[in-house]
């Protein structure tokens, strides 16, 4: 599908050195697209700018961790040197480490929040005036944020993941009802059984098996799929905001 008035917008896509972060930095590229390519893995984000720019497009990869507010303020500055202001952010940035809550992994639950709540919420810290200034210049601006289905439905051991993506699912309804008199349109996506790099962070041999069997089972989504939502959402009428969107796999449903 072409998404033509995505031409000439610039963006912020976190978590692009893999998964829907990268594929949505390839697929608003396709489009017209510049994007500002934010990971901490700096060798996959140059690989990543340069098989964007090979294919015509426009990608700039700024090495950042947005667990850390110096290096989102620095990536900030290093955007906006680059490509002026931007009018489109996408918080694909996550970690999925789950576990009983018996087991008491304290570090994994930091770094989930640090990641999946605090990490986004630096990021649309950052970004805010950029998307606000745009809307009031009369352009389409968007925040993207990608939550998961595990935000409402609940899978054992997977607690502490499911209440930092509930906690961003609340973040963008609450951020809906301060941006959207400003023009700002903020839409929360939660996908269902992705094929991602999260299931590889699993060291529970016992859940990393029960994922891997639902794939077989389901017929997971990809990440492109993930990827296509968000370039169709960002693309529509400026005075239309898909606010939120379930995607799932059709066995899965």
């Amino acid at each position: 599908m072409s998404y033509t008035t995505l031409a000439g917008r610039t963006a912020v896509i976190t978590g692009a050195a893999s998964g829907m972060g990268e594929a949505t930095a390839r697929t608003l590229a396709s489009h017209g697209v510049r994007v500002a390519l934010l990971a901490r893995r700096a060798d996959r984000l140059t690989a990543l700018a340069a098989r964007i720019e090979a294919d015509g497009g426009q990608a700039l990869a700024v090495p950042a961790d947005v667990t850390d507010a110096a290096s989102v303020d620095a990536a900030v500055e290093r955007i906006h040197t680059a490509y002026g202001a931007v009018d489109l952010v996408v918080n694909a940035a996550g970690v999925m480490l789950p576990n009983p809550v018996t087991d008491g992994r304290v570090d994994e639950w930091q770094r989930m929040l640090d990641t999946n709540v605090a990490g986004a919420l630096r990021v649309i810290r950052a970004f805010i005036p950029d998307l606000v200034a745009a809307a009031a210049a009369g352009r389409t601006a968007d925040l993207v944020n990608l939550s998961s289905i595990g935000a409402h439905v609940a899978f054992p051991h997977y607690a502490v993941y499911g209440a930092t993506k509930a906690a961003l699912t609340y973040l963008s309804q609450s951020l809906r009802t301060e941006l959207g008199p400003l023009d700002v349109r903020v839409t929360n996506i939660e996908p269902g059984l992705t094929d991602t790099e999260l299931g590889g962070h699993i060291d529970n041999a016992e859940l990393a098996a029960q994922l891997d069997g639902m794939f077989d089972a389901l017929i997971g989504l990809s990440a492109d799929d993930v990827a296509d939502l968000i370039a169709y959402t960002t693309s529509r009428a400026r005075h239309v905001n898909l606010r939120q969107a379930v995607l799932l796999p059709t066995r899965q449903a």
